[in-house]
């Protein structure tokens, strides 16, 4: 079809039709073809979003020029509509309708005749189209209510009540496009915020939302495992993802790279919970996967975290001194920011400067000040450090230390009268030395700066309801790592079932290897000592290993041999 063009400021097609009538300026109709070709952004719709001409003005000149019966949409029996056609893109984008079908023709609803999108109707359907011309407002306005039909109508098959009550602020506004889906229609709105409601309810850690080629699911990380919670419809997965994407404040119309995002969902004066939110794309769509930050599970402090009374007393007296550094190891997901945020709030007080940084900020602390990094502008780990130290702190929290450049910083910080907490990839508190002695710190200063170091796993706790009695043989007994004298002395448990848990597990709880550096252990750092030697002298000074520590843990009857296993497997 014609479109408008120009050529040496002379006018063409439907913007000299629209000049011609009197409706528009010629220099105007000039400047918005030229904005219209460079923002890709087509004639007809770049006069109505931009309010060049009034709508009603527009479709009844497009209908003219083009020879097209103009249609009040808003007066048309929607019951008609085909609903097979309603997941077009043609009717995402919110630029046209099938209307009815009717001898081999396909009647649509439009505001553009111009646009691409017509030859995919034509290809998709197999049928020739009709066009009839509509106004932009009353075209999105029917969309939006067959939309919100539609979503109301897959949604009510899945239950649940309606969620009031409950506000979700995004962090930041960004440039979004939500012209593609209805993200703030209420059954999505409220969808959204059922799961999330459930997730917390059910002290979930993670959520994820997961597109397949026939298959939509969400799941809920609980005590550590993933677990279904929810199978939607596979044509909802679009909106919903759009609905996260705006409160997360990320780019809708992106879809082919990553994308990082956080919100706060309110739920009473008193509490909040934000949420990080990280989508990547796959094959077929793209995973969702939201990060539950409740500042609840930090409020208990130390006493919680499940250590022994010696280890307790080992990190308290780490914490009380004024200058040292704390290191907490272990893999992705074994609580290191738990302990760490738990030793911050035990350190919090109005005498202190406390600040971290962190990647991201993971909960934030009344009375702390914390930083997240920004590698894109040069705010790193280090530089962050370097600031720090020219701004009195007491002490500093580094979310991870992952280069020789911020360990070197974060060892000064510690030898000139700081105190550090920090977190290191490493498998025991053992490795944690070796690790930093291969990363070039050398080991006078490692000596002179490491107080102590914690190596932790997270494990599921026994339901104490439905625990129930397992009977093992004294040969499997020993295998496990308890003594031959201990068989017999003590109840083993297993995990049972009941309707108070999740498969025989409620919570979780902290195994730890609690390393306090000692004057023989800096001594044997200070001549470069291999992890044997290292091990060795923890043994000496009867420091419990991750396992060890487990077993303490089967002894009261908290954990089961077979969760051990799992996380040590």
């Amino acid at each position: 079809m014609e479109n408008a063009k120009s050529s040496n400021n002379i006018l063409t097609g439907f913007a000299s039709y629209l000049s011609e009538s009197n409706l528009i300026d010629k220099q105007v109709t000039l400047d918005a073809l030229q904005e219209s070709s460079l923002t890709k952004i087509s004639y007809i719709d770049l006069l109505v979003k931009q309010k060049i001409l009034d709508e009603t003005h527009v479709a009844k000149a497009t209908a003219e020029y083009f020879g097209l019966p103009l249609c009040d949409i808003t007066a048309f029996n929607t019951d008609n509509i085909p609903s097979e056609y309603l997941g077009i893109q043609l009717v995402r984008k919110q630029q046209g309708l099938p209307l009815f079908k009717k001898h081999g023709l396909l009647y649509i609803a439009i505001t553009d005749p111009t646009i691409e999108s017509l030859y995919e109707i034509r290809f998709l359907t197999g049928l020739d189209v009709r066009l009839l011309i509509v106004e932009s407002s009353k075209l999105s306005q029917v969309i939006n209510e067959l939309l919100n039909t539609l979503i109301l109508s897959e949604m009510s098959t899945l239950g649940g009540e309606r969620v009031d009550n409950v506000t979700v602020d995004a962090y930041k506004e960004e440039n979004t496009d939500l012209s593609s889906y209805d993200v703030e229609s209420a059954p999505v709105v409220n969808y959204v915020n059922k799961i999330l409601l459930d997730a917390i309810e059910k002290g979930a850690s993670d959520i994820h939302f997961e597109a397949y080629e026939n298959l939509y699911r969400i799941r809920f990380r609980q005590h550590g495992i993933l677990y279904p919670a929810a199978s939607p419809p596979a044509k909802l997965a679009n909106y919903l993802l759009a609905r996260i994407k705006v409160i997360s404040s990320m780019d809708i119309t992106e879809h082919r790279i990553p994308q990082d995002g956080r919100f706060k969902l309110t739920l009473s004066k008193k509490r909040s919970i934000d949420f990080r939110v990280s989508v990547c794309p796959t094959v077929f769509g793209e995973k969702v996967v939201l990060r539950i930050l409740d500042p609840a599970s930090i409020s208990q402090g130390i006493e919680s975290l499940g250590m022994g009374q010696i280890q307790k007393e080992n990190l308290l007296s780490a914490l009380n001194r004024s200058q040292g550094m704390i290191l907490v190891t272990g893999p992705t997901g074994s609580g290191k920011t738990v302990t760490l945020y738990s030793g911050l709030s035990y350190l919090n007080s109005s005498e202190k400067n406390i600040s971290t940084v962190e990647d991201p900020v993971e909960i934030p602390l009344s009375g702390i000040n914390q930083v997240h990094v920004n590698p894109k502008f040069g705010l790193t780990f280090a530089v962050a450090l370097r600031a720090f130290l020219r701004q009195d702190p007491d002490v500093i929290m580094v979310g991870e230390i992952r280069d020789l450049e911020t360990a070197e910083i974060a060892v000064k910080a510690a030898q000139t009268g700081h105190l550090v907490l920090s977190t290191l990839h490493t498998n025991s508190a053992p490795e944690t030395i070796t690790r930093l002695m291969n990363m070039g710190i050398p080991s006078y200063n490692l000596a002179s700066s490491l107080t102590i170091v914690i190596a932790q796993r997270l494990v599921r706790k026994l339901c104490e309801f439905c625990k129930q009695k397992d009977d093992i043989s004294e040969e499997v007994f020993i295998a496990e790592g308890f003594k031959k004298e201990e068989y017999g002395t003590f109840q083993i448990y297993a995990p049972g079932t009941c309707d108070r848990c999740m498969r025989g597990y409620k919570g979780r709880m902290g195994i730890f290897e609690v390393m306090p550096i000692s004057k023989a252990m800096s001594h044997i750092i200070i001549e470069g000592g291999n992890i044997l030697e290292i091990i060795e002298q923890a043994r000496k000074e009867n420091i419990m290993n991750l396992r060890e520590s487990g077993l303490e843990k089967i002894r009261q009857g908290q954990l089961g041999i077979t969760e051990l296993n799992r996380v040590f497997k």
